[in-house]
């Protein structure tokens, strides 16, 4: 009777979504899925104890569990929750009808008709200038409806049979009370709490293997050495060369230590980020003590081509090789690329009696078409996100196959899902590859995270940050380092890479983005260094999140912090002061108008503070930025000060310390602030150009910025100002 060794590989992966600076978390997903995905899968194979998976957690997700858990972090879609629906301001309502309704409608939305209904009423194609109006629309009672459906509709099948109060809120579907909210969340942080241990007892009971990933899910190709990418694409367009293979191991040490810390012992395998592999890459995993790692079938067929083989594969996948030098190698298996892809693609568009059949036909062909007797058939895919597009989640298609599997034969066929170790001791590798191809298990290529004009740039940024960091680190105090590396770990992860170029597309494209620079620049702010400007450049096309309008016309004002006539300000430049549709995190209306403008003598400035905004930010402070071609100028504003009477301006040369530079009366708050800046004390004269930034900040942390990606570019006018604005 020929055995198939059928290899389950549930790859659990979240990006690192927390500001660990700021101490906050702007996307949901970690804790979203945990209601589902996380908890069903465990809770579902548990009804099989003789059926056996490997689950393979990043040590990003693993973090972000116990920050939630532990209440270390906020978080941004959590606080919009919590928020007692009547006391909602206008900022958080549009933030709720814009971003609640972030879930599949078909299988998510759809089903309930409270939420539906509060769906179709917001409409399905939101368009920014709507956003506001819509959301005034929305009564008190559907706003809170709303906050719940957001979470309710996230918990799946394992958490409403493990809690029944969560069915009994389905049921109620509508006119929830601000108690009912309260008590969904509170189960819903319980279930977060129980994700680590649950899947260590079934580890412990031997029911599942759990597997690690680099850390924070870099390419550990690529980051040991960009060049890498030429290996499978010669033609790619690569940015200066990035070598940080020590970068690599850490990513590599940290997870192993991690993955000891929580779950009581070391993993044996490892599932590298996107099943991406090169040679280096095997004595970096042995260092460690990892002894088998897994990637896609396309990286076996071109490693078998460079070794001149022909690639036949009913007679090369089903197996395990060892690759790497003798006395330093380590076991790799490889996907079923199709079956693996039909869980997470295909079955989700059919029945799940269907689903089933079609499985275990598959397994069943494999078995009749491979010659050797003692088959490895690894199912290796995303353990979360496929969920979503069944409409049960799932559950009737995975509880009737592993109802299947568990009856132990399939037309005569052996069948045993097992983890991926002890089907490693019933089937050692018996066969060395000679060579190993450098690729990832999409297209056995890097393209998706390298090559592009936007991916490029980021792998600029992480080896400028990178260079500044090692030239700083031996000045750095041991945990004042180790907080600056953490961060460039972080922002070494694919995620962020995923999502540059034109490969994929996403409504949470631009907070990718966000997040990736802000990790980079946590490094310098950790590294007590200041961060660079160039990090507050989107990397993606966009238009400026802050309109902006420049002046036409000199100026006048009288610094009394009143605005005595409409003409005092005519002709000003202007930054648009909203949070745009898409904001996450930084989402407060701070100002409700901004406006800058000059005589020829001097620089001026007015906003409009939103006092219920501020009201909130007892330590809010604005610095003010002008950078000129020789030297850099600040000056702070302290915000919650009623009285604004005098500033100081402070300059310094490049790269060089802050020093006083004088102190000046032409500043006023009453029912507005101004404030006038003399163009000879910034050392400026008619026609030198110069940039103006606006950071806003909160007990010293940055919180706005306006404009919020790169420096106004103004240029010192001269008399003949008015005159070239009217001809224009």
């Amino acid at each position: 009777m020929k055995t198939i060794q059928l290899c389950f590989l549930w790859h659990m992966h979240q990006p690192y979504y927390t500001d660990p600076v700021a101490g906050s978390a702007s996307m949901p997903w970690v804790r979203l899925h945990a209601s589902k995905a996380y908890f069903d899968m465990a809770v579902l194979l548990e009804r099989f104890p003789s059926v056996k998976a490997t689950f393979n957690f990043t040590p990003s997700l693993l973090l972000q569990l116990n920050e939630l858990a532990s209440g270390s972090v906020r978080d941004l879609f959590l606080d919009h929750t919590r928020r007692p629906a009547a006391d909602l301001t206008s900022t958080e309502r549009a933030f709720l009808v814009r971003h609640f309704f972030a879930a599949n409608w078909s299988t998510m939305v759809r089903p309930f008709p409270r939420y539906h209904e509060l769906l179709i009423k917001r409409g399905t194609d939101l368009r920014a200038q709507d956003l506001e109006r819509l959301a005034r629309q929305f009564t008190v009672q559907e706003l809170l409806d709303l906050q719940v459906w957001h979470n309710l509709a996230w918990c799946s099948y394992g958490a409403i049979a493990r809690y029944p109060r969560l069915a009994a809120l389905r049921r109620k579907d509508r006119g929830f009370s601000e108690e009912d909210k309260q008590e969904l969340l509170a189960i819903q942080n319980q279930i977060v709490g129980e994700i680590i241990p649950l899947y260590r007892k079934l580890a412990e009971a031997g029911q599942i293997e759990l597997t690690t990933s680099p850390f924070y899910h870099p390419i550990l190709p690529l980051l040991i050495d960009t060049e890498f990418a030429r290996r499978a694409r010669p033609d790619l367009p690569l940015p200066t060369p990035v070598r940080a293979p020590s970068d690599a191991q850490a990513q590599i040490h940290n997870a192993v230590v991690q993955h000891l810390d929580l779950f009581g012992t070391a993993p044996a395998g490892l599932w590298p980020s996107e099943g991406s592999v090169c040679p280096e890459l095997v004595p970096m995993l042995r260092q460690d003590g990892l002894r088998w790692m897994a990637t896609d079938e396309g990286v076996l067929a071109r490693s078998l081509d460079m070794d001149g083989q022909a690639w036949h594969r009913d007679n090369h996948l089903y197996k395990p090789y060892r690759v790497g030098q003798p006395g330093d190698d380590l076991a790799i298996i490889f996907r079923d690329r199709d079956l693996s892809d039909a869980f997470g693609f295909v079955y989700a568009k059919t029945v799940a009696e269907s689903a089933v059949g079609d499985v275990l036909s598959r397994i069943n062909a494999i078995a009749q078409q491979a010659p050797d007797d003692h088959l490895l058939l690894p199912i290796i895919l995303d353990g979360e996100n496929p969920w979503e597009s069944y409409h049960d989640s799932g559950e009737g298609f995975l509880s009737g196959l592993y109802g299947a599997l568990a009856a132990g034969t399939i037309n005569g066929v052996r069948v045993v899902a097992d983890t991926v170790s002890r089907s490693l001791d019933a089937i050692p590798p018996t066969e060395r590859l000679a060579q190993l191809h450098s690729g990832s298990w999409i297209n056995a290529d890097f393209k998706i995270w390298i090559g592009h004009q936007e991916d490029n740039r980021g792998w600029d940024l992480i080896r400028e940050t990178r260079a500044r960091l090692i030239e700083a680190g031996s000045g750095l105090p041991p945990e004042q380092a180790r907080g600056a590396w953490e961060e460039l770990y972080a922002a070494e992860g694919s995620d962020w890479f995923w999502w540059y170029g034109d490969d994929f597309s996403s409504d949470y494209k631009h907070e990718f983005d966000r997040l990736f620079r802000t990790h980079l620049r946590n490094v310098y702010t950790r590294a007590g260094l200041p961060a660079p400007d160039f990090l507050n450049e989107p990397l993606i096309g966009q238009q400026d999140l802050h309109p902006i309008h420049l002046p036409v016309s000199l100026l006048a004002p009288t610094i009394d912090g009143l605005v005595s006539s409409f003409f005092e300000w005519h002709g000003a430049g202007t930054i648009d002061p909203a949070p745009p549709l898409g904001a996450m995190w930084k989402a407060a209306k701070l100002f409700t108008y901004i406006g800058f403008g000059f005589s020829l003598d001097h620089l001026f400035l007015r906003l409009d503070p939103d006092e219920a905004a501020l009201a909130g930010l007892a330590e809010a402070a604005l610095e003010i930025q002008i950078l000129t071609p020789s030297l850099t100028h600040k000056l702070n504003v302290a915000l919650a000060s009623p009285d604004l009477e005098t500033f100081t301006l402070s300059s310094a040369e490049p790269d060089g310390p802050f020093s006083e530079a004088g102190r000046y009366g032409t500043i006023c708050r009453r029912k507005v602030i101004e404030l006038a800046v003399p163009f000879k004390a910034l050392h400026l004269q008619a026609g030198q150009e110069f940039g103006l930034s606006l950071v806003v900040t909160q007990q010293g942390l940055e919180i706005e910025r306006y404009p919020r990606h790169h420096p106004l570019a103004l240029t010192v006018p001269d008399q003949h100002f008015d005159a070239m604005m009217w001809k224009v």
